[in-house]
């Protein structure tokens, strides 16, 4: 399993590219990694004997993984990890399997008979996998996402000197980290929350920076104050879902910065053996250095947000470069590509005006690339610009009509402008061209269920469940299921054992005891139809479905009075709804 960090070490470039503080100091670089933004998800593309493949680089990943679903879908044999190989992470344990890829190639290299654990739930956004400490730990690394860039790096008679190369003539942070070795790689350090010291790890594959409960409550936070959100549920590598919340924070210091009065996620979990990742939502709004050989890590203030919780009230750091920019000084990129990863890193920041830019330069450069042009699509569509969005959807689909993802897209804008037959036409083509394996088909099944095409529905959830059998969000997939089976009114027993192992994942998702009110509906269970419908009304009062469902159940009960009222409320949220139900036989 070392061999991938044997042979990358032995091919990458050592060019030394920069000069630091004196003559005898000289960083080398080993390899630069072209980093893509997915959301708040660092990608790396690669290729799998010869295929295509987008890997997150996850500093917190002790090995790199590929997913079952994608090992199936690249033909790979798996055999049994060493001694039972058991992996934990958020969510529970996962035993690991081995592949060996024949032909890896990253970074403009070519690599041999690469081993990578397979398992765990899947990472989305199309990922084949995750990128680890065997990869990125080969030496020092530079995490530049706001650039898309990770730089593995080796420095050369620097001894003690400071090696945050590029902020010549500004101030930086530095902080000491722990010793790392084969057992241990990962990058860890100390903080501070609430004036309660934390220990931290850096974690690009984190989303966001959460902290574990246990590290909350002993900063003084409370799950249940009043000034509490919740957040719902979360899930990492294990199939478990965990429940999650947004907590204030009267201050949290890192390395000399401090950022007062924000906000933090916290998650039901425990986080091993660190109190809190330190996630992608910090790499982007700061520029970090991994000195590995000096045991510290240097970082600047790219500016804007730390902590990326949309929706939250967003606090800008009191770093110790004040005046540090909102955008990275690194120059305008030199080609199209680094538009495009630009733009995807200020996407990520939710800056969509300067991410259209950006977009729009890398589609003047390179006019005949689609994926620019659905880059483009996605950041106008996030800025509120859904007109602008379809019409680079439909220029994504003119360069390539095989384009799965713009497919997707349009289709979501097609379903919520009520253009439900040009949807399907979309739709329909984006399974075509899809994988079986593909991930996208679970955004395609839920598109199904919202248009109401329910045999479709099915036909996408189940290709999803089998690909994915341990992913987190398999609870998801089988709610979903068991809503199109309860509104068809057919295969009630699967239904019923669909949303039951649902709302064992998540036991107050307010839907899924809907659909589950709904199966004991056509099942003449009125009793628990009635209970299900009050545990979902309970969680969303004004929810139409549960009203129009429960009311049901109570005239076949005989309590007219009650029945009808509820029927009356589902009606004034909705007055088309009787229809709709009649037209699935659900009538008084």
């Amino acid at each position: 399993m070392k061999r991938l960090a044997r042979i990358a070490l032995a091919i990458l470039s050592a060019s030394i590219f920069a000069s630091h503080a004196a003559a005898a100091c000289k960083i080398g670089r080993m390899a630069e990694l072209a980093v893509t933004m997915v959301g708040l998800r660092p990608m790396v593309s690669t290729k799998i004997n010869g295929a295509d493949a987008h890997f997150v680089a996850d500093s917190g990943a002790f090995y790199s993984t590929i997913t079952p679903a994608s090992a199936a879908q690249f033909h790979l044999v798996l055999m049994p990890g060493p001694f039972n190989l058991i992996v934990t992470g958020i969510g529970g344990e996962v035993q690991m399997s081995i592949a060996t890829v024949k032909r890896f190639e990253i970074a403009g290299a070519t690599v041999p008979n690469v081993q990578f654990l397979v398992g765990g739930s899947e990472v989305g956004n199309e990922s084949a996998g995750v990128l680890g400490q065997n990869v990125l730990g080969l030496g020092d690394v530079e995490y530049d996402l706001a650039n898309g860039a990770i730089r593995l790096l080796r420095p050369h008679g620097c001894g003690g000197l400071p090696l945050a190369y590029w902020a010549t003539g500004k101030s930086y942070s530095e902080m000491g980290i722990g010793e790392t070795d084969s057992r241990s790689p990962h990058t860890t350090g100390t903080a501070s929350v609430n004036g309660v010291k934390i220990r931290v790890m850096f974690d690009t594959g984190a989303p966001t920076s959460v902290m574990s409960l246990a590290a909350a409550r002993r900063a003084g936070i409370d799950p249940k104050s009043d000034t509490v959100i919740s957040a719902g549920q979360g899930a990492g590598l294990g199939r478990r879902m965990v429940a999650t919340w947004i907590v204030p924070v009267d201050s949290f210091e890192i390395g000399g910065e401090t950022i007062k009065h924000t906000r933090l996620s916290i998650v039901a979990d425990d986080l091993a053996e660190t109190d809190m990742l330190i996630g992608a939502d910090f790499f982007l709004s700061h520029r970090v250095y991994v000195a590995k050989s000096q045991h510290k890590l240097y970082f600047t203030y790219n500016g804007g947000p730390v902590f990326n919780l949309v929706g939250a009230p967003q606090v800008q750091s009191q770093a110790s470069d004040a005046q540090a920019p909102a955008k990275p000084d690194a120059g305008a990129p030199a080609d199209a590509e680094g538009f495009s990863r630009q733009g995807a890193a200020l996407a990520a920041r939710r800056d969509f005006e300067g991410a259209i830019a950006d977009f729009t330069h890398a589609i003047d450069m390179a006019p005949k690339e689609a994926r620019y042009v659905y880059q483009r699509g996605l950041a106008r569509l996030g800025g509120g610009q859904a007109i602008l969005a379809m019409g680079d959807f439909d220029q994504a689909l003119k360069l390539n009509p095989d384009y799965a993802p713009a497919l997707i897209a349009r289709a979501e804008i097609r379903l919520a402008a009520r253009d439900k037959a040009e949807a399907m036409v979309d739709l329909a083509a984006a399974s075509k061209h899809l994988p079986a394996q593909a991930d996208g088909r679970l955004s395609l099944a839920e598109l199904y269920l919202v248009a109401g095409e329910f045999v479709a529905a099915i036909g996408e959830f189940d290709a999803w469940i089998k690909a994915h059998p341990d992913d987190a969000r398999r609870g998801t997939a089988q709610g979903g299921r068991c809503r199109a089976r309860g509104m068809m009114g057919q295969d009630l027993a699967k239904a019923l054992a669909d949303c039951d192992d649902a709302l064992k994942a998540d036991h107050k998702n307010a839907v899924d005891l809907d659909s589950r009110g709904l199966v004991h509906l056509r099942m003449g269970d009125d009793d628990k139809a009635i209970a299900d419908y009050d545990a979902a009304l309970a969680l969303r009062p004004k929810a139409a479905w549960s009203l129009y469902g429960r009311g049901l159940a109570k005239l076949r009960k005989g309590l007219a009075a009650q029945g009808a009222a509820d029927i009356a409320a589902a009606t004034a949220l909705q007055p088309l709804l009787p229809a709709q139900a009649k037209a699935r036989g659900l009538e008084p």
